[in-house]
C-alpha cells in the first residue's frame, strides 16, 4: 500500500501533475515527472486500465499516489477538473477527441485552469490521416524509417522492445515539451498543449542519420553503415559460451587497441578499406568464438577498446559499474531503475512504490483541497 505524501525530493518539488490512467508512453512519462519530485496524482478509471500486470509491480506508478474516478458517472468530469484547478499539468493518452467528450479535454481544464500544462500523449498525433487508427509502437516507428535501420541487411527488421517508440519517441519528448510548457506558463502565466506523438519523436530521434544521408556518408539501407552493424568493428559478436559481446571501436586509436587485446594486430589498415571488412569481420568473429564471455571480459577490462559484455536484464544490476553508481535500486522488492538524471542539489529517490488504485485518496483530497473525491462528501448520508 502507498503511503501519503514525503517531503519533496527533487527539483520539480511543488509541482502538482495530474495524470489520466493509460498504459505505455503516458505513464512512463508521469514516473519520470514523479521522479523528479513532482507531486503525481494518477486518476485510475474502475477495474484499472487493462494492462496485464499487477499493479503492486507495476514501478511505473512509483512515486504516485491514486485516486479512482469514473469519468463517465455524472461527476466524473467535475471531480477531475478540481483537481486541475490545483494542478500545474495534465498528462493523458487517449486518441484524440476522447478527452473532450469525456469533458476534461484542453477547453474544459483550461477554462478551469489557464495555466495549466495539457500533455497529450499519441502515437500518431492529434491530427493527421491516421490520427484515428489504432497502433502500438512498432506500427508507429515503421513508417519514420527508423525501424527499417536495426537489423541485418539478410533479415526482417529488428525489433527494439518498446523502447524506441514509446519511450524515447514518445514519453522523453512528452516530458521536454511539459517542462518547456511550464516554463513558459511560469513566466508568462498562460498554459498550453503539448501534442507529443511517437512519429514525431522517433523521427525526431534520427536527425543526425538524415544529415549524414544527405550527406552522402549514409547509405539507405540496413547493415550498410557504421552505425548500424555494417562494420566490422561496431558491432556484436557471439563467444564461445553462446554469449555476446559489444565492440564499437570507431576512433583509430582505440581500433588500435581493440586489434592488439583481441589479438589480430595485422587488421590495422583495414580500418578505412570497406574491401576489407569482410576479413575483417570473420576474424574477429572467429577470435571471439574462441573464449568464453566473461574471460574477453576480462582482456579487456581496464582497456579503451570500447568493448563490453552484452548482459541480460537480471545480470545489469551487478555490473561493477552499474552497481557502484547505483543505477540499479531495489523497493518493496523490487529491482528497478533507479530516478536519472542525477542532481546535485536536488538529489531524487524511489520513494514510494507502485500507486494502488485509489489507495491514497484521502491524502490527495486533504493535501489538494478537494474533499469531492471523498465518497461521503459525494453521498451524504
Amino acid at each position: 500500500m502507498t503511503t501519503a505524501r514525503t517531503p519533496g525530493h527533487g527539483p520539480l518539488t511543488g509541482v502538482r501533475v495530474v495524470e489520466l490512467a493509460g498504459i505505455g508512453p503516458g505513464p512512463f512519462a508521469a514516473m519520470l515527472l514523479a521522479d523528479l519530485g513532482a507531486d503525481v496524482v494518477r486518476v485510475d478509471r474502475p477495474g484499472g486500465p487493462g494492462l496485464a500486470i499487477d499493479p503492486a509491480y507495476d514501478v511505473t506508478n512509483r512515486n504516485k499516489r491514486s485516486v479512482v474516478v469514473d469519468l463517465k458517472a455524472p461527476d466524473g468530469p467535475d471531480r477531475v477538473l478540481d483537481l486541475v484547478a490545483r494542478a500545474d499539468v495534465l498528462v493523458e493518452g487517449y486518441r484524440p477527441g476522447v478527452a473532450e467528450r469525456l469533458g476534461v479535454g484542453p477547453g474544459d481544464c483550461h477554462a478551469r485552469n489557464p495555466r495549466l500544462v495539457y500533455g497529450r500523449m499519441t502515437g500518431w498525433g492529434q491530427d493527421g490521416p491516421l490520427a484515428q487508427r489504432a497502433g502500438h509502437d512498432i506500427a508507429y516507428i515503421a513508417p519514420t524509417g527508423a525501424l527499417g535501420m536495426i537489423g541485418r541487411p539478410d533479415e526482417p527488421p529488428a525489433v527494439p522492445a518498446n523502447l524506441l517508440g514509446d519511450y524515447a519517441g514518445g514519453s522523453l519528448y512528452l516530458v521536454v515539451g511539459v517542462l518547456a510548457a511550464l516554463h513558459h506558463a511560469r513566466a508568462n502565466g498562460t498554459g498550453q498543449v503539448v501534442d507529443a506523438a511517437i512519429v514525431d519523436g522517433t523521427a525526431h530521434l534520427a536527425t543526425m542519420i538524415h544529415g549524414m544521408l544527405a550527406a552522402g556518408g549514409w547509405q539507405d539501407r540496413r547493415g550498410a553503415n557504421l552505425l548500424d552493424g555494417g562494420c566490422p568493428y561496431y558491432g556484436t559478436y557471439e563467444t564461445a559460451d553462446g554469449r555476446y559481446m559489444a565492440v564499437g571501436a570507431l576512433e583509430p586509436q582505440f581500433y588500435a587497441e581493440f586489434l592488439a587485446l583481441l589479438g589480430v594486430e595485422d587488421q590495422d589498415g583495414a580500418r578505412k578499406d570497406v574491401a576489407r571488412w569482410g576479413e575483417l569481420r570473420e576474424q574477429v568473429a572467429t577470435r571471439f568464438k574462441s573464449r568464453t564471455r566473461d574471460e574477453w571480459t576480462a582482456v579487456f577490462d581496464g582497456s579503451d577498446a570500447c568493448v563490453a559484455p552484452v548482459l541480460s536484464l537480471r545480470e545489469a544490476p551487478h555490473h561493477p559499474h552499474l552497481a557502484a553508481r547505483g543505477t540499479f535500486t531495489d523497493h518493496g522488492g523490487i529491482t528497478q531503475p533507479a530516478p536519472a538524471p542525477r542532481f546535485s542539489a536536488t538529489p531524487t529517490s524511489v520513494r514510494t512504490g507502485p500507486a494502488r488504485p485509489g489507495a491514497d485518496t484521502a491524502d490527495v483530497a486533504r493535501d489538494w483541497v478537494v474533499p469531492g473525491l471523498l465518497p461521503s462528501s459525494r453521498n451524504p448520508q
